[in-house]
């Protein structure tokens, strides 16, 4: 597909992942969807569906429509159809339940710990999770790195406030300082704390 398409909201962090998560998955090579992942436990095709029913999972928290079709945290790794057919309507769907939430509100429901948060630690929740898995899906086909650090700085704030309840089934223990070599800055410092060595390869 040589267009990548999008919807812009009215919350920047969310359209930047978003961008970073079309960015991996537009970048995969046709034959790398087998191929492992910084999710131990996941190929490439796993982590997509998990991305995308994760993000299918907040626009039905907000709207009240329906869900993923499969469990996110047991994803079957088979594909009906392409890799963007499924993608793409689960970003529109997340990109159009926030953008209809003003930032101003401070309880809106959310698909994890404790079922609701402002409106801006939900929508940088739902980014983080974009995010993170872009960075999955681009190292382990070989791409550059879609996490920026001035896309990690605000999401690692994201990350403090979220992470620890659902850490023991989301996320492995946080890294030391030391751990992904001599990567610094934030996003190295965001992968850590999710649990992700920063030179995984």
């Amino acid at each position: 597909m040589s267009e990548q398409h999008g919807t812009n909201t009215t919350w920047p962090i969310l359209d930047s992942a978003h961008a970073a998560l079309r960015t991996a998955v537009h970048g995969v090579p046709e034959g790398d969807w087998d191929r492992p992942t910084p999710c131990a436990e996941w190929n490439v095709t796993q982590v997509l569906q998990h991305a995308a029913g994760d993000q299918l999972g907040y626009a039905s928290s907000l709207t009240g429509g329906p869900g993923p079709a499969e469990n996110p945290f047991a994803p079957s790794g088979k594909l009906t159809d392409s890799p963007l057919a499924l993608l793409e309507p689960a970003l529109v769907a997340a990109a159009e339940a926030w953008g209809s939430v003003d930032p101003s509100v401070q309880e809106v429901r959310v698909p994890l710990p404790p079922g609701s948060m402002t409106a801006a630690l939900g929508v940088g929740a739902c980014a983080l999770d974009a995010a993170v898995h872009a960075w999955d899906i681009a190292v382990a086909t070989g791409q550059p790195s879609p996490l920026t650090d001035e896309l990690a700085r605000p999401l690692l704030d994201v990350a403090r406030q979220i992470v620890e309840p659902v850490r023991a089934f989301a996320f492995g223990p946080a890294l030391d300082a030391e751990a992904g070599g001599a990567q610094g800055g934030e996003a190295a410092e965001l992968l850590r704390y999710l649990g992700r060595q920063p030179d995984w390869a």
